[in-house]
């Protein structure tokens, strides 16, 4: 017969055991700690901010120490909505920004401030309306640098003592009225078009220089081409002159054969156009006298016979 209260005793021994183990493993449980890399976490011993805890295994004393949300240490991107600032020149414009930051202190950014998010996107919409406040509409177009500057240079400075550095403040669009980008569209259009005009008078004029370059040099070279030509002639000329004289000369001509070679020579210059008015030498009279008083000879001399006979 089994006992009873043996049996319960047995159970009761199982049961606690079974407590025990149970207790261990949730005591071994909550005295490691696992931080991923890039993470912090604030270790807070019975309410007081104890130490933080680095990335690796931790140890804890288990239902003494609390560990807060873990924090990451990374460098974050934040993009906030757009938002309405108006400039010196009473102009509304919608800015976009990007800001990036990192957490450097954990405790700072988990005491000193509730919620280091809202406060960064906060104090940068109120640095954004106090810097492009002093600015009219084309200066805050045109100096995205300068404004990006001072937004980093007034947040880390606001942002330091969170525990908190913000690396860099990007604008990334910056929308004017709709009537003025109508106004600055136009304005650009008439900024294209005019340069359109420059550019096309320059070709237009460029293209009259090289043209008008180009009959200077037609004219040069047809001038370069006639004067050779005609030096090549006068030597051409001069060389048959001195040919002919020297054929002249070479030969001993008498008088009657050059006031034959005079007479072969008047139909040629008979044949030019611009001969108007006519000029004899007078060695060619001189020659058609001795042509004359040759032929006038040649008669005399058949006459004699006939008159002898």
């Amino acid at each position: 017969m089994i006992d009873i209260g043996a049996f319960a005793g047995q159970i009761f021994v199982i049961v606690l055991l079974l407590v025990i183990a149970i207790f261990v493993v949730v005591v071994i449980f909550r005295s490691i700690r696992i931080i991923p890399q890039a993470t912090a976490g604030v270790v807070e011993r019975l309410g007081r901010y104890h130490k933080t805890l680095s990335p690796g295994l931790n140890l804890l004393v288990p239902f003494i120490d609390r560990v807060r949300p873990l924090i990451d240490m990374r460098e974050q991107v934040v993009s906030f909505p757009p938002q309405p600032v108006i400039t010196e020149d009473n102009l509304v414009v919608s800015i976009d920004t990007v800001v990036y930051f990192q957490v450097t202190n954990a405790r700072a950014a988990t005491y000193e401030i509730a919620n280091y998010l809202g406060a960064v996107e906060q104090l940068t919409t109120t640095t954004l309306r106090n810097v492009v406040g002093g600015l009219n509409l084309e200066e805050a177009l045109t100096s995205r640098d300068e404004i990006n500057t001072k937004l980093r240079v007034v947040l880390d400075e606001a942002t330091g003592k969170w525990g908190i550095r913000v690396s860099r403040v990007e604008l990334k669009a910056i929308d004017p009225p709709v009537s003025i980008q109508d106004s600055m569209e136009k304005q650009m259009r008439a900024e294209r078009d005019r340069r359109a005009a420059i550019l096309t008078a320059e070709g237009t004029k460029q293209s009259a220089i090289l043209q008008a370059e180009g009959a200077r040099q037609a004219e040069i070279l047809r001038a370069e081409g006639e004067k050779q030509g005609q030096i090549l002639r006068a030597q051409g000329e001069a060389e048959a002159i001195a040919t002919v004289f020297n054929a002249i000369h070479e030969g001993n001509p008498d008088d009657k054969l050059l006031a034959y070679q005079y007479l072969q020579t008047l139909p040629k210059i008979s044949d030019s156009a611009s001969s108007k008015l006519w000029i004899i030498p007078s060695e060619f009279t001189e020659a058609l006298k001795g042509v004359s008083g040759a032929f006038g000879a040649r008669e005399a001399a058949k006459s004699a016979p006939d008159e002898q006979a």
